[in-house]
């Protein structure tokens, strides 16, 4: 079986211009074209268009809007200093994506098609990648359950779709450090749920510990495990790293914290840079304690929109702990060059990170 995506729209080139004119905003700003791709049990995957962008036509009794079966996936296209685009490894989102899919009991969708569409939308917007330092073209993927029917039960039709924007730094400070609060009653997720799924739920459950971080003077929040709020997950969006005597550290996947491309890169990358890398338990208070020491003396919050950004203390109660001057220090600061380096073409990629986008023309998958 094929699916053929169709062209219904063309990107103005006029937007485009009045966009990269300005910079760029996280998520506040987005192209004029989109992706939709429908699915249904009877059907399978058909009617695959790029759009213009707009507003989603769903019945209020849509069960992603009463029962949460919705997943998505975020992933950047670089303007290079030679003027193509390139996606940084698109094929680790569209199979995290149908991992998460799995864990929600939704439709997995085909990775070629899940490329072909990204890389379609891309080529279709190329003129909106903006080419300011540090800033991207952010895509999200997503997908939903469309079934109009109430009743916990999985659902029969499904909508995949394509947004794009360009996006600046996550953290307004850009490669700034940021303060942190430990949080250590409200968790994110627990053992044997969907911790480790790309679904809005997760999220949803840390914005109340998000608010108290903010009010803390916080840009952020630092989960615990649920089971003895102990041991360190992750961010509200982003996994943690630890600088602890030269060895980079970061808590094991142990399904509660989401398998982050970022993450996994820098652990491919840092042996590269002679860094020892150790996935393994950290205990807050023993983490507090080296931090005191001088023992740890950096962390970094990883992520796509994140990147890598330098953490420079942690709130921690009525106490602030800062990890060494409090400023980037030269760990995080070379995994940060090395990896943008790659992202943005300015170093070579020896990993095969980075999918350039070419003229895609007619497009037309198998699934």
């Amino acid at each position: 079986m094929t699916i053929d995506i169709q062209m219904r729209a063309f990107s103005s080139p006029q937007r485009a211009a009045e966009s990269r004119a300005r910079f760029p905003r996280f998520g506040q700003d987005f192209t004029d074209l989109m992706v939709h791709i429908h699915h249904s049990d009877d059907r399978g995957w058909y009617r695959a268009e790029i759009l213009p962008y707009g507003p989603l036509l769903l019945s209020p009794a849509a069960k992603a809007l009463h029962y949460g079966l919705e997943i998505f996936e975020g992933h950047k296209a670089y303007r290079w200093p030679d003027g193509r685009v390139a996606m940084f490894r698109p094929d680790c989102n569209a199979r995290r994506m149908n991992r998460s899919a799995h864990k929600m009991g939704l439709p997995q969708l085909p990775e070629p098609l899940h490329l072909a569409a990204t890389e379609r939308l891309v080529d279709a917007v190329r003129d909106w990648v903006p080419d300011m330092p540090g800033s991207s073209l952010y895509l999200r993927p997503t997908l939903l359950a469309t079934e109009a029917a109430l009743g916990i039960t999985p659902a029969t039709e499904h909508l995949f779709f394509v947004i794009a924007g360009p996006a600046g730094p996550y953290f307004a400070g850009g490669f700034a450090s940021i303060a942190v609060n430990v949080e250590r009653g409200l968790i994110r997720a627990a053992a044997g749920g969907v911790g480790d799924a790309k679904t809005g739920g997760n999220y949803a459950a840390g914005m109340a510990a998000k608010a108290r971080a903010k009010a803390a003077g916080c840009d952020d929040v630092l989960f615990l495990d649920a089971l003895q709020h102990t041991y360190l997950e992750e961010l509200s969006g982003m996994n943690v790293f630890v600088v602890d005597d030269g060895r980079l550290l970061t808590p094991p996947l142990s399904g509660t914290i989401l398998p982050g491309i970022t993450r996994q890169s820098l652990i491919e990358l840092a042996p590269d840079l002679g860094l020892d890398v150790e996935e393994r338990p950290l205990a807050i208070d023993d983490l507090l304690a080296r931090i005191r020491r001088g023992q740890v003396t950096e962390m970094m919050a990883v992520g796509t929109a994140a990147v890598v950004t330098p953490i420079g203390a942690l709130h921690d109660g009525g106490e602030r702990v800062v990890l060494g001057d409090g400023e980037p220090g030269p760990v995080t600061r070379r995994l940060y060059d090395t990896i943008t380096g790659i992202q943005f073409g300015r170093l070579p990629d020896p990993y095969g990170w980075m999918r350039v986008v070419g003229p895609c023309g007619s497009v037309r998958e198998a699934i």
